[in-house]
Formats: structure tokens, C-alpha cells, sequence
């Protein structure tokens, strides 16, 4: 993944995060516990330091994959409160939609088997929801990015093999992108970053409107 961010990274930097750096009144407090999404803010060179993520009450969480992604990522930053003492707070939460189904993380080897079945050969959806709060006054955006991710179909056999490794089992969907899973992948539209879990042309986006109330973010 360290190539692909290494690829890009000029071009994000430039156009989108690099002004914003200027206005970071320090490091972004990540309340998240993916490695995947440290990975992306450290090599995009966001100083960001990782906070306590709290309990996050679901209870009730309803509406469109997208609704439910900006709820969840809202009640994070909710509960993370003031821990971690970073004036920037970002949370997110990222599904799958297949078929009309969202596919949240597995927690069995069946579970994630039945997951990779139903994406297999087919064009399924990754939401992701972030949440950036200015918690010195409060200002806050939630937003939700969407990419289109098209399978080839994938061999009963390639199934089992991706199962014995770790990889399908703290992820939504059942799947990394970034790892053994993207052999699977045949192409994608839209950002690749929200794949992994952190769209970073929306966060650059958000982070402006918040820090430079003034400005637009580009589409």
C-alpha cells in the first residue's frame, strides 16, 4: 500500500491536504482503532495522534447505508469527549453495501465466507462516514463518501485460501483492498483511499471548511 500512497501523494498534498497542514492548529486526534486508517494519515504526512475511542452506543442507528455511516461516526466523536486533548477530533465508520445488504465486519469464518460470496462477480458499494469536530468551538462537518468496487469472480478455492489468513476478519465486507483481497478487485470508481477506510480528498475537504469556515472544498 506504502507505493500506492507514495503514487498519489504528491498530487493530494498539493491540491488538497498541503494548505490545510499550514492550518492545523496541531495533530488530528484519531479515535479509531484500524491500523489501515493511521497508515493512510501518516504517509499522506497528517501529524495525527490516536485517542481513546470510548464505547459507541448503536442503539437505534437506521436509515441509508449513508445515513447510518454519518450516525455511527457522529455518536464516535461523541464518545470520545474530550480524551486525547487534540483540538481536531476524526472518526469514521466504513460499510459495504452488496446487493442491497450492508456487510458490516465478520465475526466468523462462515460469516465472512457467505460475505465474499455475495461480492463475488459483482459491483457492490464501500461508504464510508467522517466526522471532524473543532472542539474548541464546536464546529463540526459529517460526511459520507462513496465508491464503486467491481469483483471478478472469485474461486471457490481462492475463498478458503484468503479465509486461513487474518485478513478478511476486522474488516468491512470481509476484505482489504490493500492486501491478498486485491487481487480480487477488477477495477473501481471513485476515491480508492475510501476503500481502505479513509477517503482523503473528502477529509482534506472537511478539514478546510472547518479550520477556514470561509472557503468551499472542491468536488
Amino acid at each position: 500500500m506504502a507505493r500506492l500512497l507514495s503514487y498519489w501523494r504528491l498530487e493530494i498534498v498539493v491540491k488538497v491536504i498541503h494548505p490545510v497542514l499550514r492550518s492545523l492548529p496541531g495533530p488530528i486526534g484519531l479515535a479509531s482503532r484500524s491500523p489501515r486508517r493511521a497508515e493512510v494519515l501518516k504517509e499522506a504526512g497528517i501529524p495525527f495522534r490516536i485517542i481513546p475511542t470510548g464505547h459507541t452506543d448503536e442503539t437505534g442507528v437506521a436509515g441509508t447505508p449513508e445515513e447510518v455511516v454519518c450516525d455511527l461516526a457522529r455518536r464516535k466523536a461523541m464518545a470520545a469527549g474530550s480524551a486525547g486533548e487534540t483540538r481536531i477530533l476524526l472518526t469514521a465508520d466504513t460499510l459495504v453495501v452488496a446487493d442491497g445488504q450492508i456487510l458490516g465486519k465478520p465475526s466468523s469464518t462462515d460469516e465472512a465466507r457467505g460475505m465474499l460470496e455475495r461480492l463475488s462477480g459483482k459491483v457492490s458499494l464501500v461508504i464510508t462516514g467522517l466526522c471532524v469536530v473543532d472542539r474548541e468551538n464546536g464546529r463540526t462537518r459529517v460526511e459520507a463518501e462513496t465508491t464503486r468496487v467491481y469483483f471478478r469472480t472469485i474461486d471457490p478455492g481462492e475463498i478458503d485460501g484468503y479465509l486461513s489468513t487474518d485478513e478478511p476478519y476486522d474488516k468491512a465486507g470481509g476484505y482489504g483492498i490493500q492486501g491478498m483481497a486485491g487481487l480480487f478487485v477488477e477495477r473501481i470508481e471513485g476515491c480508492y483511499f475510501n476503500v481502505v477506510g479513509l477517503p482523503l480528498h473528502r477529509l482534506g475537504n472537511m478539514l478546510r471548511e472547518i479550520l477556514v469556515p470561509d472557503s468551499k472544498g472542491s468536488e
